[in-house]
Formats: structure tokens, C-alpha cells, sequence
């Protein structure tokens, strides 16, 4: 066991500091400190010796430097045991520091408050949260854990605090070796951090570097093409059960959790080559995918299929009829997984919380374009009503459903539903009124009347011609971006057929 007698603190964050603080304080330890923290610490009543003391040097070129020097690094990398190290301390009057205290600028909360993403856009702001003496310090006092605790991080302080009342402010090789291995954690996570928005800069020369460090799939979209995966799929799923994902199923997975990010209600979702043939928002999940399943049975064969929630026996006994290769889902109920799981190839995903990058890239040509995700969400304050007839609140319930699917759905496309369930929807067609008459026709295959339902689309109706088919096909209501010169024909279509159409001003291409 080692007392501690002395401590360097410097923090970013001080909320929880004040406990650990009278608890080194009441073992009678000296405390060094910088700034605010050293403010933060003499508010508590304690007496701290400036940095700047021992070192006789201020804080300078605007606080990048406060810290590094050898008064301050000899006294955290100094052994102990070595003869030598002790005699060069007292030559150079470096008091030994047995704890370290110190956390590191908000890098990663700055980035996700900035959009910018290219080169020549990297913020001063976001530089000057690089931090230089904390993650050396940190550095330091992990390699020399021997002698050395270090704190790297505020979910720390209380069971430090409990260590040091348990064992009379002393800390052991164990426990001090366990701290840094954290502490090395999180020098490597903010490193990577770090590393990744400037290698953002140039994606492209990226991906070009780390081509060789990609996960190998079984094989690209087709067998004889060779496929990689460049990231971590643990970080955003806990994988259940199920044979490795496929480059297909990675595509198709990214499209279903960007789509079932839209619904915070109950929702249900079918997707099949990244587009969704059933989804169905509904009271209880066994409705939803039972809503969803009949938009389009014969698609639903070997799809990805994913939910907002939780998948009990009820709703797992039912999916266990259909042969599908992933289903997604924010938890699982344990009887649940023991119906899922006696089909040892499907693929179970639990979701976790997970912020998706703001950006998408795209390699084409001899090079990479990027964008930033379309995350706009239409609400019902935005839509703007063009017609004589306004729609009720039962249509625009349904429309803002729909106008959320053809957001998600390859152009041109055509999104028919009623009663927050999808009734079919035309895609990737070179025609918008093609996408229409195949959204008809797949809802009356599969038994739908369409008598009273809505329509999307994800741009504007240059001719009158699709209002009226969907008029004479049943629909009711209809929304779209508008935009177009023409945008009046199918207004005047829809006043003379008792129809009503809303505007959102927001079109959703989707290639």
C-alpha cells in the first residue's frame, strides 16, 4: 500500500470533485492545481499550491501551456525505488506527486456541436479542444502506476474516495494498476477521436490507408465481388444470435434503423433490398408487425425486419412464421429469444443508443462526394394546405406517415396508407406515374381498398396526371414538396374532386 501526500488536480469537469476533495483533504494531502479548478478547490476551504510555484513559470500562450514541465512530470514519472530518481528530485527540488487527478477537454461533445466536416472548415474552437498537458499528464502517470494513481475520468472520484476512507488514504498496486488501464482507455479513445475528424477532412485518402484494416465479409453484393466492413458494429448492436452479417445485410440494416428512427410510437417495419414493403404504426408491436407483414407477404420473405420495441413471446411467436435474415429490436424479451433462437442463421440485433455521423459519403468516379443525412422530419405545423378542403387530423396523422416513408424509399417513388399502415408503395421508377400505378396495383394484390387512403411522394407532380389516377383509385388526400411551375394543375384536380392536398416545401430524393 502507498499513502498519498501529494495531489496535482486539473479538471475540465468539477461536478463530484468536492467529495473526493475533503477526503484528500482529511488525510492531510497537498494539493497542487492550475485555474479554475485551483479556484474550485480553495472555494472548498483547503489551501493549494499554484502550479505556477513550482514550476516559476506562469500559465502561457493563452493556457495551451500550464503544465509541462519537469518539476511537474518529474514529480509523477519519478521511481520510487531508484536511487538515482531520488537524488535528482531533491538536486531539482521536484516534490514527488503520488496523485493525479485530471480530465480532458470536451473534444467529442464540441465535433457534435459543429457541421463542418471539409477541409479548410477545421474551427478554432474544435482545435483548441485538442488538449496537450492532460492527456500527457494522464499519460504519465499511467505508465508509472508503480508509484503514481491517476484519475482520468469524474466516474472515479466517489470510489476513490471510498478506497482512500477504507484503507486510511492509502492506495494499493492493484488498484492503482486498474486505474490505469483506464487511463490508457481513455488517452486511446480520445486519440481515435481525434483521428477521425481529421482523417474526415479527406475521406477518401482514408479509406485508401486503412483499406487493409477493413473487416473481411463473406463477399460484396455479389459472390465474386470481395467485401469490407470499416468500423465497429459493436457499437451500435449487441449481436444475439445469427451467422456474420453480409455486406447486403449491412446495407439493408443501415437503411431499416435510419427508417424506424422517425417513429417514436409503437412501429413495425419490413424492408427488402433497403426498401420498406410493410410498415405499420400500431398500439402493441404484434399489431404493428401483423400491420406491416400484410402491405406485402411475398416481399417480407427474407427481409430485414426491425422494431422501436420490445419484442415479447406473442409478437416472436408470430415472426417465427416467416423466414426473414435479420430482425432489429431495442430489447427482447428472454421467452422471446428462446422462440428466435432455435434458428441458429437468423440474425438478432439489440439496438443500443447510438449517434449516427452527420455526414454520408459515397465513393464514385476517382473520388468521394459526401452529404449531410437528411434528417428532416415534417411536422403538422409545417404542412401548408393548398385546397378548398383541408384534411382532418385523422389524414394528416396518415399523411405525415407516409410523407416519412417516401423519405426513405428510392425515387421516383409513391407511398399509398391509411390508418398509419402502409398499403403498398411504388419505387426506383424512371416515372413518378409509373410509381403510382405499381403502388396501385401491388395494393389491390394484396387486397386492399383504397377507398379514403393517402398519398406521398417525394417530389413535386409536374402534370395533374397522378392526382388523378390516385383520385380514381380511391385516395383521398395527397402530400408532396410542391415546387413545380405547374404546381396549380393539380391543385385545381384536387378542388374540383373534393380532394385535399398539403405542401411540406421539402423534397426527399433518395438515389
Amino acid at each position: 500500500m502507498q499513502k498519498i501526500k501529494t495531489a496535482l488536480v486539473s479538471v475540465y469537469y468539477k461536478d463530484g470533485l468536492d467529495v473526493l476533495i475533503h477526503t484528500l483533504a482529511k488525510q492531510g494531502v497537498t494539493f497542487y492545481s492550475t485555474g479554475g479548478t485551483q479556484a474550485f478547490i480553495e472555494g472548498l476551504g483547503y489551501t493549494v499550491i499554484p502550479v505556477e510555484e513550482l514550476t516559476s513559470y506562469p500559465s502561457i500562450l493563452g493556457g495551451r501551456v500550464k503544465t509541462l514541465h519537469p518539476k511537474v512530470f518529474g514529480g509523477i514519472l519519478a521511481r520510487r525505488e531508484n536511487a538515482e530518481d531520488r537524488a535528482q528530485l531533491k538536486q531539482y527540488e521536484i516534490p514527488e506527486l503520488d496523485l493525479v487527478i485530471v480530465d480532458l477537454y470536451p473534444f467529442e461533445e464540441t465535433v457534435k456541436n459543429h457541421t463542418s466536416l471539409f477541409a479548410g472548415e477545421l474551427t478554432s474552437e474544435i482545435i483548441e479542444k485538442i488538449d496537450i498537458g492532460g492527456i500527457s499528464l494522464i499519460r504519465a502517470a499511467a505508465k508509472n502506476f508503480s508509484d503514481t494513481t491517476i484519475v482520468s475520468q469524474k466516474s472515479q472520484y466517489a470510489e476513490l474516495a471510498q478506497f482512500l476512507e477504507v484503507n486510511n488514504g492509502q492506495t494499493s498496486l492493484e488498484f492503482r494498476q486498474k486505474y490505469a488501464e483506464q487511463a490508457f482507455g481513455v488517452s486511446s479513445h480520445y486519440d481515435t477521436l481525434i483521428h477521425r475528424y481529421f482523417a474526415s477532412q479527406h475521406p477518401y485518402e482514408t479509406f485508401k490507408e486503412s483499406y487493409l484494416q477493413g473487416e473481411v465479409l463473406r463477399y460484396g453484393e455479389n459472390p465474386h465481388q470481395k467485401g469490407f466492413f470499416y468500423g465497429d458494429i459493436n457499437e451500435v448492436f449487441d449481436i444475439l444470435n445469427g451467422k456474420q452479417l453480409s455486406y447486403n445485410n449491412l446495407v439493408d440494416i443501415d437503411a431499416a434503423v435510419h427508417l424506424i428512427g422517425e417513429f417514436k410510437d409503437t412501429t413495425f417495419a419490413v424492408l427488402k433490398h433497403t426498401n420498406a414493403c410493410g410498415v405499420a404504426t400500431k398500439p402493441t408491436v404484434v399489431e404493428a408487425w401483423k400491420a406491416a407483414l400484410a402491405a406485402d407477404p411475398v416481399s417480407a420473405f427474407g427481409g430485414v425486419l426491425i422494431t422501436n420495441a420490445t419484442i415479447d413471446a406473442e409478437t416472436a411467436a408470430e415472426i417465427d412464421k416467416l423466414f426473414f435474415e435479420v430482425l432489429i429490436a431495442p430489447a427482447f424479451k428472454e421467452d422471446a429469444l428462446q422462440i428466435l433462437m432455435k434458428k441458429k442463421n437468423r440474425i438478432l440485433l439489440k439496438q443500443k443508443l447510438f449517434d449516427f455521423p452527420a455526414k454520408q459519403f459515397k465513393s464514385l468516379l476517382n473520388g468521394v462526394i459526401a452529404q449531410d443525412f437528411d434528417k428532416k422530419i415534417e411536422t403538422k405545423e409545417e404542412l401548408k394546405t393548398v385546397t378548398k378542403l383541408a384534411p382532418t387530423d385523422a389524414q394528416v396523422q396518415d399523411l405525415l406517415f407516409a410523407n416519412k416513408l417516401a423519405k426513405h424509399l428510392k425515387s421516383n417513388t409513391i407511398v399509398l396508407a391509411k390508418d398509419q399502415q402502409l398499403l403498398a408503395m411504388g419505387c426506383g421508377q424512371t416515372s413518378r406515374v409509373d410509381a403510382l400505378q405499381q403502388a396501385i396495383h401491388k395494393a389491390k394484390a394484396f387486397g386492399f381498398d383504397l377507398q379514403g387512403c393517402v398519398m406521398a411522394s417525394d417530389a413535386f407532380f409536374p402534370f395533374p396526371d397522378c392526382v388523378e389516377i390516385a383520385d380514381n383509385a380511391g385516395v383521398s388526400a395527397v402530400i408532396h414538396p410542391g415546387g413545380s411551375i405547374k404546381d396549380q394543375d393539380s391543385i385545381d384536380y384536387c378542388d374540383a374532386h373534393n380532394m385535399a392536398m398539403v405542401l411540406t416545401g421539402i423534397r426527399h430524393f433518395k438515389h
